[in-house]
């Protein structure tokens, strides 16, 4: 009888193994998407050091899971009722008390220690930045002020803001360091760009709210196009208020500066993002137009209303 049921157990082992082979050869997933477990592809240090904590937390779960899984089966397969005997007790037993003590411990330490170091490392502030970006956010568009790099007419700090029709840009250096910081000018909002896996509340008077409103990054990867969007709900038009964030070679985005600090002979105005990266004419990354994203249609007269239009 013994012998049946542990080749029952082989064989159902064997089953469940096959059966999840074949559900992730079926997803169609390559081996590093597997092992991000669902995480999307980040673009910046921080954002691979929490894609490696969400890896191994997850991998640590499932060891977990199945060690408890395999725990059930082996109960349900080794120990089912076979008289109307009581099994052998095992209550009050100290050292298996000890085990269940100790091990959920062990991992809640280990799982502490390392999204500790993780935090720290992604929430730094020590180094000094090459650039740094002024975001505020409000109902329902972003600024982003360069208070680092001034315009000639004005003295002002190179400014980028949307409008109805025009997703703002927010246009930045790869391989350089970059501190943001948030505020609101009127409700709280939340900035997200996903490549960076981070998102951080925009609170108004963010001092008097004891908020820290500022973080950074080491650098952006590669030069691309990412969308970006208010993460926290603000009112009507929240799940529109987007941005994209254009990251350029450092040689290009000094050229950019450059541009916006100066006056176009055209409108008599310093450059706009749009016209900047025109004059640029570096291809498909200099489009003057996000590509991530679009302005919401706010012209009602555009849609049809449904029905025959008699009531």
């Amino acid at each position: 009888m013994g012998l049946k049921e542990g080749t029952r157990a082989a064989r159902l082992a064997k089953v469940t193994g096959l059966v999840g082979l074949v559900g992730i050869g079926a997803t169609g997933c390559s081996t590093d998407e597997v092992l991000r477990f669902g995480w999307p592809v980040g673009v910046t240090p921080q954002a691979d050091r929490m894609r490696e904590l969400w890896t191994w937390s997850v991998i640590a779960a499932l060891v977990v899971g199945v060690i408890v899984w395999g725990l059930i089966l082996w109960s349900v397969a080794f120990h089912r009722k076979k008289s109307e005997d009581l099994p052998r007790q095992v209550a009050y037993n100290l050292p298996l008390e000890l085990v269940l003590l100790v091990v959920p411990t062990i991992i809640v330490a280990v799982l502490f220690y390392f999204t500790a170091v993780t935090q720290n490392y992604v929430t730094d502030k020590s180094e000094q930045p090459d650039v740094t970006v002024d975001v505020i956010g409000f109902q329902w568009n972003w600024e982003f002020q360069y208070p680092g790099y001034k315009t000639e007419e004005s003295d002002l700090p190179v400014t980028t803001v949307g409008t109805s029709n025009e997703i703002p840009l927010l246009v930045l250096p790869s391989d350089k360091r970059i501190r943001f910081t948030l505020r609101s000018t009127d409700v709280i909002h939340s900035f997200y760009v996903p490549e960076f896996h981070f998102k951080r509340d925009v609170f108004p008077s963010p001092e008097k709210n004891n908020q820290d409103n500022s973080f950074q990054i080491d650098r952006i990867d590669r030069p691309g196009s990412f969308v970006g969007r208010c993460a926290e709900l603000c009112g009507t038009y929240h799940a529109v208020m987007n941005f994209e964030v254009r990251a350029l070679e450092p040689a290009l985005f000094d050229r950019y500066i450059q541009l916006r600090q100066q006056t176009n002979d055209k409108t008599g105005a310093p450059y706009t993002a749009a016209e900047a990266l025109t004059e640029l004419d570096c291809g498909e990354l200099c489009t003057p137009h996000a590509v991530t994203t679009k302005p919401f249609e706010t012209d009602r007269t555009v849609r049809e209303a449904s029905g025959d239009g008699s009531r």
